[in-house]
């Protein structure tokens, strides 16, 4: 007789076992060393309070000078970030933990000021997202601005944007990382190739289910071939709505992500990580058929708290529960859960930019007590 499975179990990922399945979902923190988006020891420690979490996932990382999106977000496309983040999987390590990189690139969700000169940001389809980000005015002082329109890709664009999440994934693991996680959420560049809303085009890379789906899973064999599958995931966000970056991914949403599952699966890539939102309910039975479809490990995130996790975990429709903000104010939560501890509360006005403060001064619980 199966015991009913727990957060606190341990789980095989990939090559790797997971001492729990209390992950740390990716949380874009805005912190790294100006000029070159390099980060520092002020992220190493971070990170390393945080190594208690079965895993790791780092904040979403630019892949290239011009998929990034968001001030002072560090990057891994040159040796001084590379550097930089081997600080941080150093200290994970050291600390007993596993880390993964995700790899980000923004698309549409862009503005001039955080890109090279004269660069548009890059899309599927010329449409401008009606969505403000984190980047300059026009006075050079940071500030939410709006969204430029983009500029769409060309077949050749494709393959090259393809070849630098290749690349980005070497750097990543020569810099430490065990696993790479592909950011295919909300609304960035890989979710915009699936949706209609976003994806216009007339080529192999528009039109039909399969068509649309062809960037992914380029991208995907790309990487697996470079790193092996069993060191990649990815990030989906089925039904992500039109307040996440003005993405409408609920046409067809159902499809595309059985779809992409299954095609994954036969891959043998390490996870998938669906990102949710409170409020929006899956159909009935979708958490089942993609349990099916699936054969890796699956990862869910948005909003639970331990109660709810548990329950998912104990049913089998989940393998593991990613937390986000319950992660910034208790560095070591899977212990708080093992204890029924109270959780501390983060302080919002922190969350993107500054120093230590709200970032590394969160204490535990034993230092707390």
């Amino acid at each position: 007789m199966n015991r009913t499975k727990t957060l606190l179990d341990p789980l095989n990922v990939g090559p790797f076992t997971l001492a729990n399945r209390v992950l740390m979902a990716p949380m874009t923190r805005s912190r790294s060393a100006q000029p070159g988006d390099i980060p520092t020891a002020l992220n190493a420690r971070y990170y390393g309070q945080r190594a208690g979490s079965g895993l790791l996932i780092s904040e979403g990382m630019p892949i290239s000078p011009s998929a990034k999106g968001y001030a002072y977000t560090p990057g891994i496309y040159t040796e001084a970030q590379q550097a930089g983040w081997r600080q941080v999987t150093d200290e994970v390590h050291a600390n007993g933990g596993l880390i993964a990189a995700q790899l980000w690139h923004v698309g549409r969700i862009s503005h001039h000021s955080v890109l090279p000169q004269g660069q548009s940001p890059l899309a599927p389809s010329a449409i401008r997202a009606q969505a403000k980000i984190f980047a300059f005015d026009d006075e050079g002082m940071p500030s939410m601005v709006d969204c430029d329109i983009p500029e769409a890709l060309s077949e050749e664009g494709i393959a090259a944007v393809v070849q630098e999440f290749v690349q980005a994934a070497l750097w990543a693991r020569a810099a430490g990382f065990d696993l790479v996680e592909l950011q295919g959420a909300n609304g960035f560049l890989l979710e915009q190739f699936l949706s209609v809303t976003t994806n216009e085009r007339t080529d192999r890379y528009g039109g039909s289910l399969e068509n649309r789906a062809r960037f992914v899973v380029e991208v995907v064999d790309a990487v697996s071939a470079a790193i092996g599958a069993d060191r990649v995931g990815i990030r989906l966000s089925p039904w992500c709505p039109p307040s996440v970056n003005d993405m409408d991914f609920s046409v067809e949403a159902q499809d595309i992500t059985l779809y992409l599952a299954e095609s994954l699966s036969q891959r043998r890539i390490a996870y998938l990580h669906l990102s949710e939102w409170p409020g929006v309910d899956y159909p009935s039975g979708f958490r089942a058929q993609l349990r099916s479809a699936f054969s890796g490990a699956i990862f869910v995130c948005g909003g639970y708290q331990q109660a709810d996790a548990q329950h998912i975990v104990a049913q089998g429709l989940a393998d593991a529960v990613a937390f986000g903000k319950p992660f910034i104010a208790n560095p070591d939560l899977p212990q708080r859960f093992a204890l029924n501890a109270e959780l501390a509360e983060p302080d919002g006005s922190t969350f993107y930019g500054g120093d230590a403060r709200g970032y590394t001064d969160y204490p535990s619980f034993a230092a707390q007590s």
